[in-house]
Formats: C-alpha cells, sequence, structure tokens
C-alpha cells in the first residue's frame, strides 16, 4: 500500500507505549494516530481514527486485550499485534487470531518481523475498499449515505423486518441491527452495556433501564442488578448459596441469578 500505515498503540503500561513509539517512529510506512491505556479507549480510538493496525496489550485493568477484540465491531476490525508478557503455553492458544505477537520486552527483529507481515496482509486488503466506495455510491443514490451492505443489496425488504427480531444501536454514525435471538446476555461495565451475541460482543453507552425499556421483560428479564438474560438461551440452573442461583446458557456460561430476581425466570418454571 502506499499510503502510511495508520497505527494504534495499546497499553496500560506508558513507558511500553512509549517504547514502541520510539522503535515505530523509525518506519518510514507507519504513522501513529493514537495511543491508549484501556480497552474502552482503544474501542473509541479504533471507532474515530480507523487505523489499519493496533499494537495490543493482552493483561489490561478492565476490558483486557481479549474483550476489547470481541467488543469492535467487524468492519471496524484493525490487523491486530498482541504484545504480551504470557509464557508460549498461552501464546499458541491466540497465535493464529492475531497478524502476529510480540513478547516483552520487545526486540527490534520480531518488531520488523511483524510489521513484514502486517504489510503484506495490509497489501491483500485493498481490494477491500472497492466494496465501501460502492456502498458510498449506492448510498448516495439512495439519499442514505450510511447505508450498509446488506441494507444495500435487499432494499426494502430488510426494512420490512419487525422491530421486535432485532435491537437496533448507535456505532459511531452507523446504525447496527442485532438479531436477538442471537444475544445471549447483556451486563454493565461501568457508563456502558456489552451485549454478548453469537458472534462478538457489541459495547454502547447506554444504562441497564435504557435497554430494559427496549426489551421485553420475559424474553429478556433481568437476573441481576447489571445483568439481563436472554431467556431462550437458559438450559439449566444450579443452586448457589444464601439462595442465589447460576443460570446455565446453552453456550456453557453460567450467570449469577440473584434472590431479588428470581421471579424474572418465569421460563424455567
Amino acid at each position: 500500500m502506499n499510503r502510511p500505515i495508520r497505527t494504534l498503540i495499546v497499553d496500560d503500561e506508558p513507558l511500553a507505549r512509549r517504547g514502541l513509539e520510539l522503535r515505530l517512529a523509525e518506519q518510514a510506512d507507519v504513522e501513529i494516530v493514537g495511543q491508549c491505556g484501556d480497552g474502552l479507549s482503544a474501542m473509541k480510538a479504533v471507532s474515530e481514527h480507523s487505523p489499519d493496525l493496533m499494537f495490543l496489550d493482552v493483561q489490561m485493568p478492565g476490558l483486557d486485550g481479549f474483550g476489547t477484540l470481541r467488543a469492535i465491531p467487524a468492519p471496524q476490525m484493525p490487523l491486530v499485534v498482541f504484545v504480551t508478557a504470557y509464557d508460549h503455553y498461552a501464546i499458541r492458544a491466540f497465535e493464529s487470531s492475531a497478524v502476529d505477537y510480540l513478547l516483552k520486552p520487545v526486540e527490534d527483529s520480531r518488531l520488523h518481523q511483524a510489521l513484514y507481515r502486517v504489510r503484506e496482509q495490509l497489501g491483500q486488503r485493498e481490494a477491500q475498499g472497492h466494496c465501501a466506495r460502492l456502498l458510498k455510491l449506492l448510498g448516495d443514490l439512495s439519499g442514505k449515505p450510511q447505508m450498509g451492505l446488506e441494507e444495500a443489496l435487499h432494499g426494502a425488504g430488510e426494512r420490512r423486518l419487525g422491530g421486535k427480531d432485532r435491537l437496533a444501536i448507535r456505532d459511531g454514525n452507523r446504525t447496527l441491527r442485532i438479531e436477538l435471538s442471537s444475544v445471549r446476555w447483556i451486563d454493565a461495565a461501568g457508563d456502558y452495556m456489552c451485549i454478548h451475541t453469537d458472534e462478538e460482543t457489541f459495547v454502547l453507552r447506554a444504562t441497564m433501564r435504557e435497554l430494559e425499556n427496549r426489551l421485553e421483560p420475559r424474553e429478556f428479564p433481568r437476573v441481576h442488578r447489571s445483568t439481563l438474560v436472554n431467556a431462550a438461551r437458559v438450559v439449566a440452573m444450579r443452586p448457589h448459596l444464601n439462595g442465589e442461583q447460576f443460570l446455565t446458557l446453552d453456550c456453557g456460561h453460567e450467570i449469577k441469578l440473584s434472590r431479588s430476581y428470581r421471579d424474572r425466570i418465569v421460563v424455567l418454571k
């Protein structure tokens, strides 16, 4: 690719970010567009700067590296190079999910090797730009500049889907429509809500009450002060301490059911 590689550095250690910044400054085709110290900031930076490449620390307080990746919408996902202090057993678990990984302290030879792989993959990605330009043209012609690919191809047929089947959320300048049947559970993370689906986790700025008001309470009951669950995905309950229970979802994940919310799960009674 002829333009610079727009790069985002994400690490909770300022010294680690600075060290990587200095080394990347030696690369003529690398442009650092931002630095972040936590996962939520990284999500915002990806949406704002649209980087080609993200150097991502695995272990960070709050939303860690893996959680950050799950929360980034697929169309916005940059190439990722993990920067980690994990041992070689952990590295093998996620090696195939990234362009490369770098062990701390980062060696120059490994950084150069990672950048070589990045350049190769970015060259293969150039063709995807044609799809974006096509969508813009279709959006301009229809008067809907934010038209997505599915809507552009299917037109009015997509708009006929009932609102009860999907949950519309804002993602930057876009509106995403999430199939409710794909949602496993929803939980709160500070001022944000995390919507966990079969494919990925979406993070939006909202309150628990706002989402409760938009969802059918029998289908998405509140089971904890910070958690909603898709009742259709609950397959079992098991007792816990002090009258609390754990709900087991069809994906194997367990969620605590607080005593004060036990009457919300009518589907299992």
